[in-house]
């Protein structure tokens, strides 16, 4: 448990502080949202194509992570639809209860992975991240257009936001990278060393500046059933089919660490955007980002 709090302690010491500079308006009001941008537009790809472009994995750890991401999805799809069935939630609750209970934040995974696993578990993390981002996001907006009703679901605006995804655009451009066998010329690396030097940092403390504390008085059966799926049912989910199934121990970690994370923040877009419930997403992002501060190091101690 040590280890992982040592690890883990850097993390949300650096989110809490973004949120205490966000509170006291420092360095000022248009800074946080610029550096947001800044961090997912330049930051987050320059790390990811310089640690992916250095990595060398077999093409079968490709497939090995689909099947694990792909087994673990639809597990938990099934537990909610189970649910859904018996509780009958409107189709917005529904829709933001399933992103909570499913989605992750890109940020600290990256950030979490890198200093659990080291830059192998880094670059790991990474293609997991390439593999599942884009499936939550379709297996979201499927879930949207089954349970929303009435609400006709733009699906070529969020299937843009999902191919131009500047996560995704820099993993596989690292992977490619990697795949050829490029290398970096000594320029490039000297810039793409020090951005990358500067993606977790910032990143984390972009999370810590979005928070809403606010919004979760009065938390209500809903956020709580978000969070246990997401922070303890989905990692023993993840834990049970890796081991079972006989994968890499190395992607289970990864995989196990993804799933305890909390929901994306992200996932707020895209409550608004497809008209999901958006205060309640915005409570289960901010409340679930608090409890992982605990259940990150219980899961990872019980299941690694």
């Amino acid at each position: 448990m040590n280890v992982f709090f040592n690890a883990l302690v850097p993390v949300v010491l650096l989110i809490t502080l973004g949120h205490l500079f966000r509170r006291w308006n420092f360095p000022g009001p248009e800074f946080w949202p610029q550096a947001e941008r800044f961090t997912y537009y330049v930051l987050f790809p320059a790390m990811l194509v310089y640690k992916l472009g250095q990595a060398h994995m077999a093409p079968s750890v490709y497939a090995d992570v689909a099947v694990l991401v792909g087994a673990t999805l639809a597990s938990m799809t099934l537990i909610l639809a189970i649910i859904q069935r018996f509780w009958r939630w409107s189709g917005s609750v529904f829709s933001s209860v399933f992103q909570g209970a499913t989605r992750f934040n890109s940020y600290v995974a990256l950030a979490a992975g890198g200093m659990l696993l080291g830059d192998e578990g880094l670059a790991l993390t990474a293609i997991v991240v390439a593999i599942m981002v884009p499936m939550l996001n379709l297996l979201c907006i499927v879930m949207f257009s089954l349970t929303t009703a009435g609400q006709r679901i733009q699906f070529l605006p969020v299937l843009r936001m999902i191919i131009t995804n500047p996560l995704i655009v820099g993993s596989l451009l690292g992977i490619t990278w990697s795949y050829f066998e490029l290398g970096f010329h000594p320029l490039l690396a000297g810039t793409l060393g020090p951005l990358s030097s500067l993606a977790l940092p910032m990143g984390l403390m972009t999370v810590g500046a979005g928070l809403q504390l606010n919004v979760l008085r009065g938390a209500s059966m809903l956020f709580v059933t978000s969070s246990i799926l997401k922070l303890l049912v989905m990692p023993v989910i993840a834990a049970g089919i890796g081991y079972v199934l006989g994968f890499e121990l190395l992607l289970v970690q990864v995989m196990i660490l993804l799933a305890a994370l909390p929901t994306a923040t992200s996932a707020y877009i895209l409550a608004r955007q497809l008209g999901g419930d958006a205060p309640l997403m915005a409570g289960i992002i901010s409340g679930q980002t608090l409890l992982a501060v605990v259940t990150i190091p219980l899961m990872l101690s019980l299941l690694w």
